[in-house]
């Protein structure tokens, strides 16, 4: 729990503000996996400029400011130090030009991926079946086998450390497998250059890659997305599944039956057993092959 004297810092940093502000806010019905403690401060800001507001204040008395928005993340049981993020108000999708569309970070994968459908625009067909925003897509460089988001990024919107509104061309910005190396801030929202192409041939393609996930993936289970780095030459996947550890469990948390790189919650997974669980996969395939395995997900917050 907070100290009075924490909750009068936070209260100041977010004096003005026109969105939501939660304290001592659980952090588990935010993140695709169901787990993680609570936030010092929750806020889920009115608009692009409550976020300037947000962090210029924050900065000011040196409080820490993370937006939550990514599937590839573990948020520990201990929670979150200083004001979270919930960008679900940034939720603005615009077409610009004839292939660029601009989506603020709130968007959801799913709903730009609709709208790029709805609108004859092809280049985001990979991301069926994502679950996560906008702003995590291009914070974690979210993709598939099928794709990867610096594909279709054209330039990203974000919020300086002095709360500025700032933009980088994705040109400038350098990505790798799964990261990308962003200038500190926020990211509110992305332009995306796609290709005009037939209705019927982007839903063709879509529901076929969306079928394809639901068969190899436990898409109806709680879970962040793939755990491990695909090492060159194999599969995470792979690896674990001749380790013999599919359907390995940690107290709720359970290697997939369906596919080995995921872990799902069972219903009632603490971050300390998905952890443990992580640690013994690692340690089984480090000792049978050679190769230890990198994590994908991003692990935040105190255990």
């Amino acid at each position: 729990m907070l100290t009075v004297s924490t909750h009068l810092d936070l209260k100041t940093a977010l004096s003005g503000i026109r969105g939501e502000v939660t304290f001592d806010a659980s952090l588990a019905a935010l993140t695709s996996l169901g787990i993680g403690g609570p936030a010092d401060a929750l806020v889920s800001p009115a608009d692009v400029h409550d976020v300037c507001r947000i962090v210029r204040q924050a900065q000011m008395a040196r409080i820490p400011v993370m937006a939550l928005g990514g599937t590839n993340l573990l948020v520990q049981d201990g929670g979150i130090r200083g004001i979270v993020l919930s960008l679900g108000h940034l939720a603005a999708i615009e077409r610009e030009e004839t292939r660029l569309v601009f989506a603020e970070a709130g968007v959801r994968m799913p709903v730009l991926l609709g709208f790029a459908v709805h609108h004859g625009l092809s280049g985001l067909e990979w991301a069926a079946g994502i679950p996560g925003t906008v702003g995590g897509a291009v914070v974690m460089n979210a993709g598939t086998k099928l794709g990867v988001m610096q594909d279709c990024l054209d330039a990203i919107q974000m919020v300086d450390p002095e709360g500025r509104l700032v933009t980088y061309a994705a040109a400038d910005v350098a990505f790798a497998y799964r990261s990308v190396s962003l200038p500190e801030g926020v990211v509110v929202g992305a332009w995306l250059r796609l290709t005009p192409a037939s209705r019927e041939t982007i839903e063709s393609r879509t529901k076929s890659y969306l079928q394809y996930r639901k068969q190899s993936q436990p898409l109806s289970q709680p879970n962040a997305g793939s755990v491990f780095k695909n090492p060159q030459g194999t599969t995470a996947g792979r690896l674990i599944e001749e380790a013999g550890l599919k359907g390995h469990r940690v107290g709720d948390a359970e290697v997939s039956t369906k596919h080995a790189n995921f872990i799902v919650n069972l219903g009632q997974a603490r971050s300390t057993d998905v952890l443990r669980l992580i640690e013994t996969v690692q340690q089984a395939v480090f000792q049978r092959t050679g190769t230890m395995l990198e994590l994908e997900w991003k692990v935040v917050g105190e255990r």
